[in-house]
């Protein structure tokens, strides 16, 4: 039996929240490794200019960005053992968390082709 999508029935804002914080996690500028092998701390959220903001080479819509400013989602991925808070500043994702399949990465970073 494959794998079931979202066993953790994490909502749409919860799930594009913690794409988010995957992708911040791989860029050198927003991630680093944390003490606790697999995890990862994640600084320097970016805040939106206008309706978007950049991650990395893609464009992220504001609207899709909305969870890292709520300390609600936090709380729920953490609770559910996908991060360790340290809401606004700062969040460790855990090994869980990294691995943790949203599906959303391509339909919420927008990347140019050129």
């Amino acid at each position: 039996m494959p794998p079931r999508q979202n066993p953790l029935h994490l909502n749409a804002l919860q799930l594009k929240t913690l794409t988010l914080l995957q992708e911040l996690a791989k860029l050198a500028s927003h991630g680093r490794p944390g003490d606790e092998p697999g995890t990862v701390e994640v600084r320097n959220l970016p805040n939106p200019h206008g309706d978007h903001f950049h991650l990395g080479d893609a464009a992220v819509a504001a609207r899709d960005a909305s969870g890292l400013a709520n300390p609600s989602v936090w709380v729920a991925l953490e609770r559910k053992g996908l991060i360790k808070s340290a809401f606004p500043h700062a969040a460790l994702l855990t090994a869980a968390g990294m691995a943790y399949d949203t599906g959303l990465a391509d339909a919420i970073m927008r990347r140019a082709d050129h």
